[in-house]
């Protein structure tokens, strides 16, 4: 085995947890063309399911993702990226992690526990 198996499934779960902090800060997919582009560049780019082609990382909010390390695990099925933040959010509400919002209250509510970076109105102005 020499790394992520696309056979398995044309779109592997990634996992982008932040190097410095341990924090994980998103959830997303690869193909292994989006793999191959982040194994030669060192910079994160994903395969984004709602637009159906490759999305490199911070490429409307300038919030990129360098690549410090990348893992995958015993089925060869999923990703885990260690990855320098560039711009200190990596969520595309402006937030450092996607992972913003905690369960409260047995599953009947939940709180923001995070503070936005940046506004998502003024970074994704579209036209």
């Amino acid at each position: 085995m020499t790394g992520p198996d696309f056979s398995k499934a044309e779109l592997l779960p990634v996992i982008a947890q932040d190097e410095a902090t341990g924090d994980v800060l998103m959830l997303a997919y690869m193909n292994a063309e989006a793999y191959q582009e982040t194994l030669e560049t060192g910079r994160v780019c994903y395969f984004s399911r709602s637009r159906n082609k490759l999305w490199r990382k911070g490429e409307e909010s300038g919030n990129v993702q360098e690549v410090k390390a990348i893992y995958f695990d015993c089925d060869a099925d999923t990703l885990l990226i260690k990855v320098n933040q560039i711009g200190g959010a990596a969520c595309h509400e402006g937030y450092r992690s996607c992972f913003f919002r905690q369960v409260t209250d047995g599953g009947e509510n939940f709180q923001t526990v995070g503070e936005r970076v940046f506004d998502p109105k003024e970074v994704y102005k579209k036209n």
